[in-house]
């Protein structure tokens, strides 16, 4: 199973990353998703998708009818996989910055893997269960050095791999 994650679209997804996830099983978006065009991109081949706000994903910043949608997606979600809990949060209202991984790793201490947003930066912390990831920016703004995504490998025997991708504009 080959699960793509993504974040901090804002709005569209960089046309590199979607030729990536395109060959996924499942989709996870950890928010700033930016409008509808990004989810329905994301659903256009009736796979699962999972959607989490961010702190850009809000009334005022979405279109009247857009926005309606907004009420039903979540701030946060569990995905229950092979070998493990995906956990998804945008992470925005965590701080200090320096100590965000031990938080998570303790509000989400019977996860395997944790994926948080907000920052644009592309991180896979390892060292320690569970995993803190964050696939940077998948969209156009502030993704240092090209946007990027993250592919989730679960193998039959419940083996987790992360493999990050950065796409050059």
């Amino acid at each position: 199973m080959k699960i793509a994650i993504i974040t901090d679209t804002h709005g569209s997804i960089a046309p590199g990353i979607m030729g990536l996830i395109c060959k996924t099983d499942l989709r996870v978006h950890a928010g700033d998703i930016g409008n509808v065009a990004v989810i329905q991109e994301l659903e256009s081949e009736n796979l699962p998708v999972v959607l989490v706000l961010g702190n850009n994903d809000i009334t005022a910043k979405w279109s009247a009818n857009d926005s309606k949608l907004l009420k039903k997606i979540p701030y946060q979600q569990a995905v229950d996989l092979p070998g493990g809990q995906l956990c998804v949060e945008h992470d925005h209202h965590i701080t200090p910055v320096d100590s965000r991984h031990d938080k998570l790793r303790k509000k989400y201490n019977n996860a395997k893997a944790i994926v948080y947003g907000h920052s644009h930066r592309l991180i896979c912390d390892q060292n320690k269960y569970p995993w803190v990831l964050n696939p940077g920016a998948a969209g156009k703004s502030r993704t240092y050095g090209g946007a990027s995504c993250l592919i989730l490998t679960v193998t039959i025997n419940h083996r987790w791999t992360v493999k990050p991708y950065r796409v050059k504009r």
